[in-house]
């Protein structure tokens, strides 16, 4: 079976045990114990693989909990950051799962357990209510203590069941995937709410490549809503060869979102010295503001949401607002966050950032802040994507790559409406088209009807719109009609339809003569 193929048999299987199992619940808030289930396990497996070190001899989960000495913890705690006892391993706990009249309650404690040993420990931000969205004792598992252990140990058995193969890369690579596969199907079959955490991968990779272009080397990546972290990872992905100095930093408003992003880096065998997930309101609340700047910003920020804008008098003198001298409207956040992102970003960094598109023709305030974008020569390129590509939108949205070292005063614009592959129930990018997309990015050459780089004075002319369309002809895939050659037709055809009713009269006037004769 090759490794396409695993993946896909992995993939199927999983989706099998949410279907299977959830019963009554809904998917999409059950989703939460599959993923949560597949993380215990994959803890479980990296600790006692860290435990064992590569003796065959030593089986860490056939050990008794008493033999561990508070050095062992301690050292342990150290490096993964947290730590588990033999008996709380997740494949212990599965194997008696069938049997276990408290399971709900004995899972509650030990992921209490887990998140509690990082306590006073640096990791302990980083571990603390990993599990909290993973309820046990939730009355949506079932009414009775007996419905809820019987789901719970259905879980943990499909779960158990699962080939990850040994425990070495790509394995961390299969659970990984397992747990993005899981993501973007609920996310696909949750309409709108999934669509707000889940930015799929071909357009991440899209987004990596063109924040991470030409850098051999960055001193961070950071995506300030980051939802699930799909596209943290997916820079990491791109980025695996070169050197990311100080990690993955990332901030979420969405508590359940904070902890998948959270669980979705130790999935990728990021540690969590390697990254820092942070919980909170971007726009009022930013984290980081001693890490900045970022060499590297990506995100996929939500589409014109409220925020407080105007009604806090603060925000306008907010270092992150000030220098555009207006505030992004209160109805429309977009622009905040693009702003938020500017104020991050290093003098030879790039952001590459998912806009809707009514940001880049609208007036008013929105207007004004296009205008000290393009003034002050930070946006490089617009990119306009295909419709349909995201989960729960059909709206074709635009990528915004901003730069603080431009070497000239142009914007390019890229139409890449034409490049996508349609599949079930979305359109989606190809590799090909994601290099054709990079390569134009990178040579910045004028391609009819798909590429052209505009002067600032022309953009100011046109009242700074930076709408793909106002600058990139779309072609015109209308049959091209020549006239002469269609008159020429029709005079043939004329004297044709003549001849023959010419010949038709000669006919009937024959008939009828005979007639007569008759």
């Amino acid at each position: 079976m090759t490794g396409l193929q695993q993946r896909a048999e992995l993939q199927r299987r999983i989706w099998q045990i949410a279907n299977d199992v959830r019963g009554a619940i809904d998917g999409w808030d059950f989703k939460q114990y599959v993923l949560g289930t597949l993380f215990y396990r994959f803890i479980s497996e990296n600790f006692a693989a860290y435990i064992e070190g590569g003796d065959d001899g030593v089986r860490y989960a056939d050990l008794p909990d008493d033999v561990i000495t508070p050095e062992i913890k301690d050292d342990a705690i150290k490096t993964k950051g947290y730590f588990i006892y033999p008996s709380q391993l997740f494949v212990n706990v599965a194997a008696k799962a069938n049997t276990n009249e408290s399971l709900n309650t004995d899972l509650a404690n030990i992921f209490s357990a887990i998140e509690s040993s990082a306590s006073g420990y640096p990791s302990e931000g980083d571990i603390k209510g990993l599990f909290a969205d993973f309820d046990t004792t939730s009355n949506r598992l079932g009414n009775t203590v007996k419905d809820k252990n019987t789901r719970l140990a259905a879980v943990l058995k499909g779960v158990a069941e699962l080939d990850f193969g040994d425990f070495d890369s790509s394995h961390i690579d299969l659970f990984g995937d397992a747990y993005e596969f899981l993501i973007s199907n609920y996310a696909a079959n949750a309409g709108k709410s999934g669509g707000e955490f889940f930015t799929p991968q071909h357009v991440s990779k899209l987004i990596a490549l063109l924040a991470l272009h030409k850098q051999t080397s960055v001193n961070k990546i950071y995506d300030p809503a980051c939802g699930s972290g799909s596209l943290l990872l997916q820079a990491k992905k791109q980025f695996d060869d070169h050197i990311i100095e100080d990690g993955f930093f990332g901030q979420e408003i969405n508590h359940t979102t904070y902890n998948l992003a959270r669980m979705n880096m130790f999935l990728h065998n990021i540690n969590y010295d390697k990254f820092n997930i942070q919980l909170g309101d971007t726009l009022t609340e930013p984290h980081f503001l001693k890490d900045k700047p970022f060499d590297a910003i990506v995100s996929n920020p939500p589409y014109s949401v409220k925020w407080k804008g105007s009604d806090d008098p603060t925000l306008i003198n907010d270092e992150r607002f000030a220098p555009a001298g207006v505030l992004a409207p209160k109805s429309k956040a977009d622009f905040a966050f693009v702003l938020h992102a500017l104020s991050y970003l290093s003098s030879k960094g790039r952001a590459a950032i998912v806009c809707f598109p009514g940001i880049f023709y609208r007036g008013g305030a929105e207007q004004k802040i296009r205008q000290y974008l393009v003034d002050n020569n930070y946006v490089e390129t617009v990119i306009a994507l295909a419709p349909n590509m995201f989960y729960g939108t059909t709206i074709a949205v635009n990528i915004l790559v901003l730069s603080k070292h431009k070497p000239d005063t142009t914007t390019q614009f890229i139409d890449a409406s034409g490049l996508f592959k349609k599949e079930t129930n979305n359109n989606v990018l190809l590799d090909e088209h994601i290099d054709r997309i990079m390569a134009v990015f990178d040579s910045k050459e004028n391609i009819a009807h798909f590429a052209k780089s505009v002067p600032l004075e022309q953009i100011a002319a046109n009242d700074y719109n930076l709408s793909v369309s106002s600058y990139v002809e779309a072609k015109d895939n209308r049959e091209v009609v020549d006239i002469a050659q269609l008159n020429a037709d029709l005079k043939t055809t004329v004297a044709r339809i003549d001849q023959l009713r010419k010949d038709i009269d000669a006919i009937v006037t024959e008939i009828e003569g005979g007639e007569l004769e008759v």
